[in-house]
């Protein structure tokens, strides 16, 4: 099945405002019309006057005819683009929503492949440009092609060769341009990528700025930001450099009908071929094709651009969702049960080799293993970041993919080791865990997962902006509202995922004790490397090279698997080095 033409495409995301576009359309074209009854006037005007026709009342009227066509032309356009920029906006808004709608039920995997340079391009600068062929393209581009045809069309009533000599400027013009979009498309869709590099290297420096200056690498990653910005630079310099001579030529072609119309036309004229009527009408209205169709040429790049703007639009809003069911489920217990799941995030790479495990409902579960080796991608798993394609996994009986997705994400809080902080006040960033808590609820689960003191000492309290990302906080203060949200969430799984790796040895008790009332009467996974903090676990997957190499309690692990003994070792060897 063929794909529909961009254009189509691009009709088909502005459905929403489809009747004030065919409006804006319309009168566009009723506009451009009204724009061609001054050129009827003067061609009158100037045949009365070649007549020597003394009639003052009808000159009157001719200047009256031409100044209201310029008028209602002038109101109709203005009206024209007031409608469509209002439908267009609205479509934009549209876009953007339909955009961030699809983002959560897209795999995690998805997200994390494209940069947030080329996402921010997408969802800001792509969307953007979009307004150009809505607000502008579609009423003005088809009102001046409409305009130039029905004048063509009377030309062709009143003598079929005046009419022809009239335009014949026109495709010689349009030959020109044509050189350029020969390769305009694969240029523009050039420019995006080089455009997207660009934006991913400023995302980059600005958000690495800490670690640029810890490591005195300020020079080299100036030099990377730098190049990639010159880069862009040089791409859009040379492309419109290689397109403004026959840009050019082809717009001073175009308007040229006089050099046919003037030399054949007086010979018609003087054979007797024509009348001095046809002559001069075809003159001035010659004038009036001309005029438009630059104008409607001028659209010819947004023509071009918009394939590559909705293709990149449509990477995410027709990007492979993640299959879950719509209907609420009812589960009976927070109990987890996985069979035979392998995964990759990528099909040439499988990370996950058959893995089955169970987790009594109530139970404190731990993961451990060497980096890498799989532990954080189960856990990601279980909370529905990703779908499986082989094996499944159970929640309370229900496979996860019966689970609506806004259910399961209800079911699992999970907590890392970078959990995002927003730009917003802290008692906001707690409160994302339930947004219809009070503020007291917030304070309560501040006091309770040991943050309240920290945030009082502040100099804004609750009410401080914790910065892009938390900088404004330390990584230990950072984790412990992140666990104050996931206790406000008040899920009936947790995860943690080194939840408590940047919490110094002074605040771990208190942390602990957070912790311990966050998982009370809960479905609890604990993914850590200091083994010490979960020997008390009711059962410990060992997991290595993607699969569970074994499973128990700690006592039972350490007696008969030399890899839990070899990490245990190492652990309490660090932990000894430490105290010393």
């Amino acid at each position: 099945m063929n794909e529909k033409s961009p254009l189509l495409r691009l009709w088909e995301l502005g459905n929403s405002e489809h009747t004030p576009l065919k409006k804006s359309i319309f009168l566009a074209v009723i506009g451009v019309l009204f724009g061609m009854l001054p050129y009827f006037a003067a061609a009158q005007i100037i045949i009365s006057l070649m007549k020597d026709r003394h009639d003052y009342k009808f000159y009157v009227v001719g200047a009256i005819v031409a100044i209201l066509g310029y008028l209602l032309r002038a109101v109709l356009y203005a009206l024209a683009l007031s409608v469509s920029h209002k439908a267009t906006f609205s479509v934009l808004k549209s876009i953007r929503e339909s955009i961030l709608e699809k983002l959560p039920k897209l795999p995690l995997g998805t997200i994390i492949d494209t940069s947030s340079g080329e996402m921010k391009q997408i969802i800001v600068d792509q969307v953007e440009s979009m307004e150009r062929p809505l607000a502008h393209l579609l009423p003005e581009m088809i009102a001046n092609i409409l305009g130039p045809v029905c004048i063509l069309i009377y030309l062709l009533i009143l003598d079929w060769r005046m009419a022809l000599l009239s335009i014949i400027s026109i495709p010689l013009g349009s030959i020109f341009m044509g050189v350029v979009m020969k390769n305009y498309a694969a240029q523009y869709e050039g420019s995006v990528k080089t455009n997207s590099e660009m934006n991913t290297a400023i995302v980059e420096y600005i958000s690495g700025i800490e670690v640029i200056k810890a490591f005195n690498q300020g020079k080299q990653s100036y030099a990377k930001f730098s190049k990639k910005i010159k880069a862009n630079a040089f791409y859009f310099y040379h492309w419109m450099k290689s397109c403004q001579f026959f840009v050019s030529l082809s717009k001073s072609i175009v308007p040229t009908t006089l050099i046919t119309i003037l030399p054949v036309g007086f010979l018609l004229y003087q054979k007797g071929s024509i009348g001095v009527d046809v002559f001069i009408t075809t003159i001035i209205l010659s004038l009036g094709i001309a005029g438009p169709i630059i104008a409607a040429m001028n659209f010819v790049d947004s023509l071009a651009k918009v394939g590559t703007i909705v293709g990149s639009i449509d990477v995410i809003l027709k990007s492979e969702e993640q299959q879950h069911g719509k209907e609420k489920v009812e589960l009976p217990d927070a109990s987890i049960y996985m069979d035979n799941v392998s995964f990759g995030y990528h099909e040439d790479k499988e990370i996950l080799h058959q893995v089955s495990l169970q987790i009594p409902s109530g139970s404190l579960t731990a993961f451990v293993g060497p980096s890498g080796s799989g532990k954080s991608t189960i856990a990601k798993l279980i909370a529905g970041f990703w779908d499986i394609k082989q094996g499944y996994i159970k929640i309370g009986g229900t496979d996860i993919k019966d689970i609506p997705l806004s259910q399961l994400y209800s079911e699992v809080s999970f907590v890392s080791q970078d959990n995002y902080l927003f730009d917003e006040t802290i008692l906001e960033n707690i409160r994302m865990g339930d947004t219809n808590a009070s503020d007291e609820d917030v304070i309560r689960v501040s006091i309770a997962s040991g943050c309240d003191d920290f945030i009082r000492k502040l100099d804004q309290g609750y009410n401080t902006v914790a910065g892009s990302k938390g900088t404004h906080l330390s990584g230990g203060e950072r984790q412990r509202i992140s666990i104050a949200r996931a206790m406000l969430k008040d899920a009936p799984i947790i995860i943690f995922d080194e939840a408590t790796a940047y919490i110094d040895p002074e605040n771990e008790a208190i942390i602990q004790q957070a912790v311990g009332n966050l998982i009370k009467d809960k479905t609890v996974i604990i993914i850590a490397h200091r083994l010490s903090t979960i020997i008390d676990a009711d059962q410990i997957f060992l997991i290595s090279d993607g699969i569970v190499d074994d499973h128990g309690k700690h006592d039972e692990l350490l007696q008969r698997n030399f890899l839990y003994k070899t990490m245990w070792q190492a652990h309490i060897g660090v932990k000894d080095g430490d105290e010393l």
